[in-house]
């Protein structure tokens, strides 16, 4: 059955929006000022990642163009490289791409909005939250893209007034002394930064519910990463530059010492709210969008059949991965589920534009690619770059990652063990 198209550009962007504003820009700073020592290499990294995830956005645009249907990276690497390799990119999808990140923000959410909820744990307060929106998005299609719309725009238009309200208020210091720019932690930095941009290839996984995908899907995803790289840009100029660095060095809680620094505990309060706010969007994002990748794996006979979508929303995935959420936001740090999920996405991320080169060199002309061959290239090197740092500097995170790409393929050879044992019982 084909599914219903119902999802125009405003909630494609929005989607990709909603994807890429999550925990990561609220936390990340104070940890980039401790390892950079200087603010502007901070906001050097985060222009690096927006003009990397725009790259990003491109090349994928041109994947959605020529395959127009739900699914992200399992879909393409499927269908462009091997199933083996789309098999892996479902299965770092189900794992890294949005459960782990569904529970950081979840929990997120609890430590932000503890003070209100009587002091409820944050793994509490984010076991709810997943929940309520597992059943939001499982209710109906419709009905969950009109939520997102609106709590996607009440935060950007929030965020906003907090960047103009600081820049208006504070008085920026002078820039400190950079010193010797500090080439691997500035590439493992960006790690950090691209779990913050990641999402923005968000509206690749629901595309076969987009109206007119082939010119949709593309212009959604750079208008949302468009949206979110000034917004990274302003609000993280009013972080570094609003407290002296040596009170953000190697904290979390960025935002509120921030918002402190320009207008005392009242505007700290209010900007812990507006926080919450993001973290409920992205968690209602991750929701709706991952388990799309899941249900299309079901349909392709890659996963249970009974994860697969045969009208309306895929209710077992949406109930699939709010279990694996939930096992996560109990069981790991939120530290630990940062490092290895910017790793992990940036394989997974690097597979799929290479299968991206592969296809033009075979499809030529018949497959258009802005900017090519630059473009691809260049995300390519800029995604190899981040990989290899993160190993140097990084390696348990990085052996964590490479085992998760490893345990995915185990579990295709044994799959493919089973169907062709199975294949051969039939025929005897």
């Amino acid at each position: 059955m084909e599914p219903q198209r119902s999802l125009g550009l405003t909630s494609a962007a929005a989607l990709v929006v909603a994807n890429m504003i999550g925990a990561g820009v609220f936390t990340t700073s104070g940890f980039l000022l401790a390892d950079l020592g200087s603010p502007l290499y901070v906001l050097l990294a985060w222009a690096v990642g927006g003009v990397h995830a725009a790259l990003g956005a491109m090349c994928y645009g041109a994947l959605a163009r020529r395959i127009p249907e739900s699914g992200g990276e399992y879909l393409f690497l499927s269908r462009a490289l091997h199933p083996a390799a789309g098999y892996v990119a479902g299965w770092l999808s189900l794992l890294v791409g949005f459960s782990a990140p569904l529970a950081a923000a979840a929990f997120a959410f609890g430590t932000y909005a503890r003070p209100w909820l009587g002091g409820l744990s944050p793994a509490a307060a984010g076991s709810i939250l997943i929940a309520v929106f597992a059943a939001v998005h499982a209710a109906e299609v419709r009905r969950g893209a009109q939520v997102q719309n609106g709590a996607v725009l009440l935060k950007i238009a929030l965020i906003a007034a907090f960047v103009v309200f600081a820049l208006a208020a504070g008085e920026a210091p002078p820039p400190e002394p950079s010193g010797t720019f500090p080439l691997a932690a500035f590439g493992v930095s960006l790690v950090w930064v691209s779990f913050s941009y990641s999402g923005w290839n968000a509206a690749v996984y629901i595309a076969g519910e987009i109206r007119d995908p082939e010119r949709t899907v593309p212009r959604a995803l750079l208008l949302g990463t468009a949206i979110v790289t000034a917004l990274y840009l302003a609000l993280n100029a009013v972080f570094v530059f609003s407290a002296p660095t040596a009170e953000l060095a190697g904290r979390l809680e960025v935002g509120r010492i921030a918002a402190r620094a320009v207008g005392g505990a009242v505007l700290e309060e209010a900007v812990a709210g507006i926080i919450a706010l993001v973290l409920v969007s992205s968690v209602s994002s991750l929701v709706m969008a991952g388990p799309r990748v899941y249900a299309q794996m079901a349909a392709d006979g890659y996963l249970p059949r009974r994860l697969a979508a045969v009208t309306g929303p895929p209710r077992a995935a949406i109930a699939v991965q709010a279990a694996l959420a939930l096992a996560f936001l109990w069981s790991a740090t939120f530290e630990a589920l940062l490092t290895w999920i910017g790793f992990t996405l940036s394989l997974s991320t690097a597979a799929t534009v290479s299968a991206l080169i592969l296809l033009k060199i075979r499809e030529g002309g018949n497959l258009a690619v802005p900017g090519w061959p630059i473009v691809p290239w260049l995300f390519l090197a800029g995604a190899a770059a981040m990989i290899l740092f993160t190993m140097a500097q990084r390696p348990l995170e990085s052996l964590v990652g490479l085992a998760t790409v490893a345990a995915g393929l185990a579990a295709w050879r044994i799959r493919e063990r089973f169907r062709l044992d199975s294949h051969r019982r039939g025929c005897s």
